[in-house]
C-alpha cells in the first residue's frame, strides 16, 4: 500500500476522533459566516490538543471550501486585518531589543513580528488534505490580488510557507508512460501549457514511441496530483523546430540510437503554486534519470518557448526606444500583414531583424529586480543551462505566432558546467551564452555605433499568468 494513502488515513481517523472531543461537526455557514470563521480560526490559534486542532482545521478548510466566491474575500481581508502580527508584543520586543541587543531579545523580536496568519496557516496544514485546500486557497488569493494589492501581505505569508514546504528535497521523480493511471494521463492533458494535447491519441504519441519519455515530479502529500510534468523527444541531433518532435508524419527512432535528448515541454501544473520556486537543477535530476536508462546520451537540450516576446518587441517599436535600428523597426513593421511568414522575400526581411532583437530580448532586457525579463529563461539559466541558439520560425501555431512570432529558444545542459552556470546567474546576474548568440547581438550594436545615442533602456516585468513553468 501507498505510504502517503497510510499516512492519510491515519490523518483522518485522528480527526474523526478530535471532533468526537470537540462535538464539533460541519454544518452550514450560518449568516454570521465570516464571523464565525474568525471565531474558528481564534480558536484554532489557541488550542493545544493536536487531535481536536486537526478535527477544527479540517473544519474551517471544509467552510472555506463550500463558501461562496464572496465569502472567500472576505476570508481573506480577515486573514490581512485580524492575523497580522500582534501589535502589543511587538512594541515590546523593539522596546526589549533596543535596551538589550541579545540572542534572546532578537528571537522574541523575531517571533512578534510574525504575522499571526503564518501559525495559522501552518496548523491549517495539519488537517486530512489540508495541504491541497491550503493550494486552492493561495489559487484564489493571486485572483483575488489583481482587484487589492493590499493581499500581497497575505500572499507573502503563504509563499513564504510554501518555499519550504515544496522545495526539491520533499519532491519526487517518476517516470510517466502509457500505462500510467488514467487520472493522471488526464491531468498531462489538462495541464499541458507550451504545446496543447488535442485527445488520448495525441497524449500517446507522446508517451508510447521508444524515443519519448515523460516525467513529473509529486509532493508526497499531493497523491496523484503532479506539480511539474517535463516531455523529453530523443533525438540525433538539437531540433531547430517543434514540428521536428511533435508531426504526425516524423518516423520514431530506437531509444538506442538517440544522442540528445530534448526537453520540449515543462509545465507548472498548480495555479496555486505560481512564483514558488521548487529549488534549482530539477532538469539536472531529468538528466541524470535518462543516463542512468540510456547511458549513450550525450547532449541534453530544451526547445523552449519565448512567451513575453512579442509583447515585449511591441514596446520597442517606439523610435523613442533604443532597442532597435530605425532599418530593423522597419522591418519589423512587416509582422503586422497576417501572411508575412508565407512569403520567402518578407521572411528573409524579418528574419534578419527579429533574431538580433531576440538576442537583445533575451542578453540584455531586465526585469526591476536585475533578471531576465523572459520566464522561461530565468528557469532555465537558474538551472545552469547556457543559452545555446534562437530559432526562427520555430513553432507556427497561433499561439506561438502570438506570444513571439515563432521563435523558440534552445538551452543546452552541458553536465560539467551546470554548476558554474548556475553560480554565475545567480551570483552576478550573468546569461552565459553561446557564441552564435552573442554574435547577433554584435551585430546589433555595430548598426546602433551609427545612430544616435538611444534613451534609457525600458524594464519590463513579466505578467505572465501561464501555466508555463516559471522560476
Amino acid at each position: 500500500m501507498n505510504t502517503s494513502s497510510i499516512f492519510g488515513d491515519m490523518l483522518q481517523t485522528i480527526a474523526k476522533r478530535g471532533r468526537k472531543l470537540l462535538s464539533f461537526g460541519w454544518q452550514p455557514l450560518p449568516a454570521d459566516g465570516i464571523g464565525e470563521l474568525e471565531r474558528a480560526c481564534e480558536n484554532l490559534l489557541s488550542r493545544r490538543g493536536e487531535a481536536s486542532g486537526m478535527a477544527l482545521a479540517g473544519d474551517i478548510l471544509e467552510r472555506w471550501r463550500r463558501s461562496a466566491q464572496d465569502d472567500r474575500r472576505a476570508f481573506m481581508a480577515m486573514l490581512l486585518e485580524k492575523f497580522g502580527p500582534d501589535p502589543e508584543r511587538l512594541e515590546k520586543a523593539i522596546e526589549a531589543y533596543r535596551g538589550e541587543r541579545s540572542p534572546q531579545t532578537l528571537r522574541e523580536l523575531h517571533a512578534a513580528a510574525e504575522p499571526r496568519r503564518q501559525e495559522l496557516i501552518r496548523r491549517l496544514n495539519l488537517a486530512p488534505n489540508g495541504i491541497a485546500t491550503l493550494v486552492r486557497m493561495r489559487e484564489a488569493l493571486l485572483d483575488q490580488m489583481a482587484s487589492d494589492r493590499d493581499l500581497e501581505a497575505v500572499d507573502a505569508d503563504f509563499s513564504h510557507l510554501f518555499g519550504s514546504w515544496f522545495n526539491r528535497g520533499f519532491l519526487v521523480l517518476t517516470p510517466i508512460d502509457w500505462s500510467a493511471p488514467a487520472n493522471v494521463l488526464e491531468k498531462i492533458i489538462r495541464y499541458e501549457a507550451v504545446h496543447e494535447i488535442g485527445d488520448w491519441n495525441e497524449l500517446r504519441r507522446r508517451l508510447d514511441p521508444e524515443d519519448r519519455r515523460c516525467f513529473a515530479f509529486f509532493h508526497p502529500q499531493l497523491i496523484d496530483e503532479p506539480l511539474i510534468f517535463v516531455e523529453v523527444a530523443l533525438t540525433k541531433s538539437i531540433p531547430g523546430s517543434i514540428s521536428e518532435l511533435l508531426s504526425e508524419a516524423r518516423a520514431p527512432i530506437r531509444a538506442e540510437d538517440a544522442t540528445t535528448a530534448t526537453f520540449y515541454s515543462i509545465s507548472n501544473c498548480q495555479d496555486g503554486l505560481r512564483g514558488i520556486s521548487f529549488g534549482n537543477f530539477l532538469i539536472k535530476q531529468v538528466v541524470e534519470e535518462l543516463r542512468r536508462d540510456l547511458p549513450k546520451l550525450e547532449t541534453f537540450a530544451t526547445l523552449s518557448p519565448l512567451p513575453g516576446f512579442s509583447r515585449w518587441l511591441a514596446s520597442e517599436m517606439d523610435p523613442a526606444s533604443g532597442a532597435l535600428s530605425d532599418a530593423d523597426r522597419k522591418s519589423l513593421e512587416l509582422l503586422g500583414h497576417p501572411e508575412w511568414s508565407s512569403d520567402p522575400k518578407t521572411r528573409a526581411t524579418v528574419e534578419a531583424a527579429i533574431l538580433p532583437a531576440a538576442a537583445h530580448y533575451l542578453l540584455r532586457t531586465r526585469t526591476q529586480r536585475g533578471q531576465p525579463i523572459d520566464p522561461v529563461a530565468r528557469f532555465h539559466l537558474g538551472n545552469g543551462a547556457r543559452l545555446e541558439r534562437i530559432n526562427f520560425l520555430a513553432d507556427q501555431s497561433p499561439r506561438a505566432m502570438r506570444q513571439s512570432h515563432g521563435v523558440m529558444v534552445n538551452y543546452l545542459y552541458k553536465l560539467d558546467d551546470i554548476e558554474a552556470n548556475h553560480e554565475a546567474f545567480v551570483e552576478r546576474g550573468e546569461v552565459v551564452a553561446a557564441a552564435a548568440v552573442k554574435r547577433l547581438l554584435r551585430n546589433e550594436r555595430a548598426v546602433r555605433r551609427a545612430l544616435p545615442a538611444p534613451e534609457p533602456e525600458k524594464q519590463i516585468e513579466s505578467s505572465s499568468q501561464n501555466r508555463e513553468l516559471t522560476s
